[in-house]
């Protein structure tokens, strides 16, 4: 039986653009022209997957996704112009219960087409998500909430750094935003160590996605670019479009970022083995923590088989926290990981690697 997809986009040529390619990958398409006929078709129909635009009539992107995740939880996709223009939509939506995001280019038509592979491989890789899975991410995210607050029970206020240079390297895909938000904010001011970002994302987005961090963390909160110091007390988000390299400036040692083509032809730009792999060529792998967060599809599970077998100290997100358990299972089973932990935990691993002493809790 053909899996059944509702495309929501308030433009008709959208709409046909979207059915033509997603029927070219033998799926069955429905569509609605507003969030409300969304809604109403979603609550009736059972469909595998519903792609989503954020700004429509009657009802936007973000109440449709949180409507239909309320009362018939379904893998939802946003395709939207504005996941560039505005950082806190595709936040939301992605709280919400989206999977996914893909930037719309902004000249509707032909350009469209142009993303075609990028359309079907992210759809091809979302339908993979067990539909039960999703009913689950439900009862995860309530679950994470507490552990959340969990987490602002640590005690900062008295930590006490430690004083050598060692690298926190974190890749993370579907579902992460979050997660590195709460690593932002839950890192002390002090905290000694550079940690270095790859969150799969869309061209123009890191900027905006590094800003808000930015203005909510302790840390200094950066977009990288060439030439860009890896040095504690700061946190560097891979740019999208380039991958993130290190290299060491000739002059003193010091490591810096440097932004690399897509040479390889990865499907993500960044890619979290781009990250993983360069790392080990310029850092000493002992004084790396590499981690791997939610993600559909297996970036940076080679990179940190590599990076354990070389010494660092690497650690898989659980399936107990994980909205998607792809990229750390991946990690996991090829043998990847030293540890396998849920998400609060990793938290607190992070903040034990930075200190001479136990992390306290208040």
């Amino acid at each position: 039986m053909k899996k059944r997809v509702l495309v929501v986009d308030d433009s008709a040529l959208v709409r046909r653009i979207l059915t033509k390619i997603l029927e070219d990958m033998g799926l069955e398409v429905d569509t609605a022209k507003d969030g409300r006929e969304a809604v109403e078709k979603a609550l009736k129909n059972r469909y595998d997957l519903i792609t989503v635009d954020i700004e429509m009539p009657h009802k936007n992107g973000i109440q449709v996704i949180k409507e239909i995740m309320d009362k018939a939880p379904t893998r939802i996709l946003v395709i939207s112009a504005y996941t560039t223009e505005d950082a806190e939509l595709t936040l939301e939506a992605l709280d919400s219960g989206a999977l996914g995001y893909i930037t719309k280019p902004g000249k509707i038509g032909t350009s469209l087409q142009q993303i075609q592979q990028e359309i079907q491989q992210k759809v091809e890789e979302i339908l993979k998500v067990p539909k039960f899975k999703i009913l689950m991410n439900k009862k995860k995210a309530e679950k994470l909430k507490e552990d959340f607050i969990k987490l602002k029970n640590i005690d900062t206020e008295h930590y006490t750094p430690n004083d050598d240079l060692k690298y926190v390297l974190i890749g993370a895909s579907t579902g992460g935003p979050r997660l590195i938000e709460t690593i932002a904010t839950t890192l002390p001011e002090n905290y000694p160590y550079p940690v270095c970002v790859v969150q799969h994302m869309p061209v123009n987005f890191t900027k905006k996605f590094a800003e808000r961090l930015n203005s909510i963390s302790r840390l200094t909160v950066v977009e990288a670019s060439n030439g860009e110091e890896v040095v504690g007390g700061k946190m560097i988000i891979g740019k999208g479009g380039w991958h993130l390299h290190f290299s060491k400036r000739s002059t003193d040692g010091v490591v810096i970022c440097k932004l690399a083509p897509n040479t390889r032809g990865r499907f993500f730009v960044p890619s979290v083995d781009e990250m993983f792999f360069s790392a080990l060529e310029v850092i000493d792998p002992k004084k790396i923590m590499a981690i791997l967060l939610t993600g559909i599809g297996d970036d940076g599970a080679d990179g940190m088989v590599a990076l354990r077998k070389a010494g660092a100290y690497t650690i898989a997100e659980s399936e107990e926290t994980a909205i998607v358990y792809g990229m750390p299972k991946e990690a996991y089973l090829r043998g990847g990981a030293v540890k396998v932990l849920p998400f609060p935990e990793i938290v607190e691993e992070i903040l034990k690697f930075g200190t001479k002493n136990e992390v306290q809790k208040v």
